[in-house]
């Protein structure tokens, strides 16, 4: 199995016929992601890489039948209207591609998607990939080195960093290591499904044997996966390596969401944590994959 994408899922591309959308919609094509309408105002009545285009979420909705899945590639600033119209039309899952988009409005999605029961993944996230399933967002690039780099395997991949997220998969598979799902939980310090939501659906994958997480200094999705694995919630083994160790104390490393302010959030307070509730925490990213396979081979 796999978690948020795989073959069945029904995509809707916001923003299809903009340039970042029709390459990025390419892609999910290519790969053989379920790709069945697009939205852009003004467009309706078009064919993008020949997916229809609509005006709006509920007219897709009501033209090609159920989305289950909404990817947006449009301006930051309009991301907030884009994503509650797309909720409001009974979109379960989006995947909110943009960087830069207000944290207000990231909280103003938040709400509206709890009350509608929906998730979503980022913002500033290059999105999700199960092997030979499908693709949402912009995840390998193209579709051939997709496929070239990642396959089918046991391990779930969860990552605060979009290329860390794909060298993760890409070092464990040339050590034979294939993954059910890589998921890049988004670099800002407000996101949809942030580590402890991933790890929660890799807990419910029965192909799922074991997750690789990188985190990162800055908020505390680490130690809340830590507390999942205390309380017995996360229960399948844990291989996590942590960035930014030589950050000082109010220094952004790498992204909006890794800033260490006042203690909270560092490199040895989540190493610390996680290693207290039994998880394997590597010095080096490096080392990623051959711990890896020793968790493996004991489980």
């Amino acid at each position: 199995m796999s978690i948020l994408i795989d073959e069945t899922k029904r995509v809707l591309v916001q923003g299809i016929t903009g340039r970042e959308g029709m390459a990025r919609a390419k892609l999910m094509k290519e790969y053989g992601t379920n790709v069945v309408a697009g939205v852009t105002p003004g467009k309706g009545g078009q064919e993008a890489l020949n997916v229809p285009v609509f005006d709006t979420v509920e007219e897709a909705w009501e033209e090609v039948g159920p989305l289950d899945v909404s990817v947006l590639f449009i301006p930051a600033p309009l991301v907030k209207d884009a994503a509650l119209e797309a909720i409001d039309a009974g979109v379960k899952l989006l995947v909110i591609v943009p960087d830069r988009v207000p944290i207000y409005d990231v909280l103003t999605i938040s709400k509206r998607a709890r009350e509608k029961g929906a998730k979503f993944v980022g913002p500033n996230t290059l999105g999700v990939l199960s092997p030979d399933k499908g693709v949402l967002g912009m995840m390998g690039g193209q579709a051939v080195s997709a496929r070239e780099w990642f396959f089918q395997g046991p391990v779930g991949i969860t990552s605060r960093s979009g290329g860390i997220t794909s060298s993760m998969a890409y070092y464990l598979a040339r050590e034979g290591i294939g993954a059910t799902t890589l998921v890049h939980v988004g670099g800002d310090a407000v996101v949809g499904l942030p580590h402890p939501e991933v790890v929660r659906l890799f807990e419910q994958d029965p192909d799922t044997r074991a997750v690789v997480m990188f985190g990162e200094i800055g908020t505390s999705q680490e130690e809340q996966v830590a507390d999942l694995i205390e309380a017995g919630e996360f229960t399948k083994p844990l291989i996590a390596f942590i960035g930014g160790k030589a950050a000082r104390s109010g220094t952004r490393f790498s992204h909006a969401g890794a800033i260490v302010e006042g203690g909270r959030g560092t490199h040895e307070g989540k190493v610390r944590r996680l290693r207290q509730v039994g998880a394997t925490v590597v010095d080096s990213f490096g080392d990623l994959p051959q711990a890896t396979k020793r968790v493996l081979s004991r489980s």
